[in-house]
């Protein structure tokens, strides 16, 4: 029987485990999809629904919590502003896992794990435009040469 077994341990010190599970918080919410381990990711779910559940209700002890549990103020605020918006009629299951095959060292089981309906362009907030500036000055001077 596996009575008083609350959650996972995955193999960490209780430390690691809490900031393990606040960075991929902070990923979820910033990219909107991570890949990652089956069982991190089974760990992580109920997490991110219960920031969801946080940001939808407005108050100050709410925002104060999920600065806290965060420890970013860009992601609270994304999450007050954007993703509590966007499930605001929606009554839980603000995420899905969907299983990604196998790692090719260790064959560990992988996993998606994502919003529904998620913005796609959240994946691309990090990569970097290309600079138009310095395509039309190397253009201008390949015609100069010529």
């Amino acid at each position: 029987m596996k009575h008083k077994f609350g959650y996972k341990k995955l193999n960490r010190t209780s430390e690691h485990r809490k900031a393990l599970i606040k960075n991929m918080l902070n990923s979820l919410i910033k990219y909107e999809q991570i890949t990652t381990t089956l069982p991190k990711a089974k760990v992580l779910r109920p997490q991110a629904d219960k920031i969801i559940t946080l940001g939808k209700k407005d108050s100050l002890h709410n925002t104060k919590t999920l600065i806290s549990k965060l420890q970013d103020s860009k992601s609270a605020n994304k999450v007050k502003k954007t993703l509590s918006k966007r499930y605001q009629d929606r009554k839980g299951g603000y995420t899905r896992i969907i299983k990604a095959g196998f790692r090719y060292g260790d064959n560990a089981p992988m996993a998606i794990i994502e919003f529904v309906d998620r913005d796609l362009e959240a994946k691309r907030v990090d990569r970097k435009k290309k600079d138009t500036t310095k395509d039309t000055k190397t253009e201008e001077s390949k015609v100069a040469t010529a």
